[in-house]
Formats: C-alpha cells, structure tokens, sequence
C-alpha cells in the first residue's frame, strides 16, 4: 500500500476541452502579462516617487538656508537703520554751531581766549572709574 498508483486518464479530444485549454492558456498569459504591468508600474512609481522626496528634502534644506540668511540679513539691516538714525542726528548736530565748537575743542584741543586745555590720559580715567 506505499507504492502509490499512478492512474492514467485519457483525455477527450473533444472541440470543448480544446477551447476550454486554449481559454486557461490565454488566462495564465493574461495573469502574467498583468503581473509585469503591475510590477513595472510599481517599479516606475517608485522611482518617481524616489526623485521627488529628494527633491522636496532638497528644497526643504535650501529652503532653510534661505530663511537663515534672510534673518541675519534682517538684522543686519536692523543694524545699518539704527546707524541712518545716528548719522541723522549727527547731521542735524553739526548744523549748529555750539555742538560744531564742542566738538572742535574735544577732538582738536582748540580753545577760546582765555581757556586753558588739560589732557588727561585715558588709561588715568579708567583707573578712577574702576
């Protein structure tokens, strides 16, 4: 009872069974057609898909950087508005002549008749600040 008995079955050769083999052949090439389709569907989608989240990463980075150099640009200009402001005044100070004689005498030790000048060093300030 171990050997297994092969039976041997005829087939018909009748016009259905043909058709009907004919109809599972068509069947197994359309599944396997299908199944490339699919797979190169998968394969193309996924390169695609590939190229563009490196693309968005790369312009989420550049992106970034942009943002970053903008702010420090902000700042920067943030800085040279503050200087306009300052050079503004400084230009509305020189236009009177007290601030021009104050300033005339501190920077280029000139004086008025009768007044005396003394030049005391800056390192002698610092010590008698501190």
């Amino acid at each position: 009872m171990s050997v297994i008995k092969k039976q041997r079955v005829t087939k018909l050769q009748s016009e259905y069974v043909k058709q009907h083999e004919r109809n599972e052949v068509s069947a197994s090439r359309r599944r396997k057609l299908l199944i490339r389709r699919l797979a190169m569907f998968f394969v193309l989608a996924s390169v695609i898909s590939y190229f563009m989240i490196s693309t968005l990463i790369s312009q989420a980075s550049s992106l970034e950087e942009i943002k970053v150099e903008q702010q420090q640009l902000n700042e920067e200009l943030a800085g040279l508005k503050k200087k306009e402001m300052i050079l503004k005044e400084e230009i509305v100070k020189l236009n009177d002549d007290e601030y021009i004689a104050k300033l005339a005498r501190k920077d280029y030790f000139l004086s008025e008749e009768g007044e005396v000048i003394f030049n005391i060093s800056e390192e002698k300030e610092e010590k008698a600040s501190e």
